[in-house]
C-alpha cells in the first residue's frame, strides 16, 4: 500500500493522518483472539490502571505472540511508513493501549519524542507511530485527542510524570497545550475498527478516560530509521528494542494466510 500525493501533504500539514479500513474485520478478528491470553500474562511489559488493575498497556507483542509478529511486518503498516521515514526502520516499540470499559484512565498531553530523546536518546524526532484500531473508536470510549499542526512547533516544552497513571510520560504543560489549540484546534481520531492511524513524533496528542461501556484497544508499533537509533539503554527493552535490523515486509495476506494455515 502506498499514500497518495494528497495523503502525504495532509499529513505534512497536519501532522497526522487517519486510513480508513486499511485492516479488514476479519484481521482485526485474528488479532483480538491472541490479546486475552497476552493480557493474562504476568509480566512486567504488561502495565496495568492505578485504580483497577487492568491492562492499560501490553509491550513487546511481536516477541510474545506470532500474530504480532506478522503485523509489524504488515505491508499495509510498513508501506506508508518507508514512504514517509524512510526504508531503513526498525521495530521501537510494539503495544496494545486498552481503554477498558467503564475503567480506562486518560493519557495525559504529550509528544512521544520527549520520552524517545528523555529516556532513550535517540538524536532526532523521526519515529513514527503506525496505530491499528481494534475496536471502533467513537467519542465515547477515549479517542486519540491531536493538535493539528502541533508538530510544526518542533519540541516542546515537557516534563515526566510518574505519579498521574501508572506509566511514566513526558508531559506537555497545560499553558503550551492552550496556545497550541488556539492555533490548531482538537480532533479526536475516530473510526471503525480496522481503521489505520499514521503520526510523527513531535504531535501533540493524548486521550480521555473510558465511561463507557464499551472497550477501547489500539494496536501501535513505533518505528525509527536506524541511523536514528537509541543511544541510552535506561528503559527495558520492550520499552525500546534494541534490535536493529531493518523490517522487511510479508505478503499482504500474512494474517489471514497464516491464520488459514494453522486451522
Amino acid at each position: 500500500m502506498n499514500l497518495t500525493p494528497t495523503q502525504l501533504e495532509r499529513f505534512e500539514r497536519d501532522g497526522f493522518l487517519i486510513l480508513p479500513k486499511l485492516f479488514s474485520a476479519a484481521e482485526v478478528a485474528v488479532l483480538l483472539r491472541e490479546l486475552p491470553a497476552l493480557f493474562a500474562d504476568d509480566t512486567p511489559a504488561n502495565f496495568r490502571e492505578k485504580s483497577s488493575g487492568v491492562v492499560r498497556t501490553a509491550m513487546g507483542l511481536h516477541l510474545r505472540n506470532a500474530v504480532f509478529s506478522r503485523l509489524v511486518r504488515h505491508p499495509r503498516l510498513i508501506g506508508p511508513a518507508t514512504q514517509i521515514a524512510g526504508d531503513r526502520l526498525y521495530v521501537q516499540q510494539v503495544k496494545v493501549n486498552v481503554k477498558a470499559a467503564f475503567g480506562g484512565e486518560a493519557w495525559q498531553w504529550h509528544y512521544d519524542f520527549a520520552t524517545h530523546r528523555g529516556e532513550d536518546g535517540s538524536p532526532e524526532p523521526l519515529a513514527l507511530n503506525l496505530h491499528v484500531f481494534l475496536d471502533d473508536v467513537t467519542e465515547f470510549n477515549g479517542p486519540l485527542y491531536f493538535i493539528p499542526g502541533s508538530h510544526r512547533h518542533g519540541p516542546a516544552p515537557s516534563a515526566l510524570d510518574t505519579t498521574t497513571t501508572s506509566y511514566p510520560l513526558w508531559c506537555v504543560g497545560n499553558d503550551t497545550v492552550t496556545k497550541l489549540v488556539a492555533e490548531g484546534g482538537i480532533v479526536a481520531a475516530k473510526g471503525p475498527a480496522g481503521t489505520g492511524l499514521v503520526f510523527g513524533d513531535c504531535m501533540v496528542h493524548g486521550s480521555p478516560p473510558n465511561m463507557s461501556p464499551w472497550p477501547r484497544r489500539i494496536f501501535s508499533l513505533i518505528v525509527n530509521p536506524v541511523a536514528n537509533a537509541l543511544t541510552r539503554f535506561q528503559r527495558p527493552d520492550f520499552q525500546h528494542h534494541r534490535d536493529l535490523t531493518p523490517i522487511v515486509p510479508l505478503a499482504d495476506d500474512c494474517l489471514l494466510g497464516a491464520s488459514r494455515a494453522a486451522e
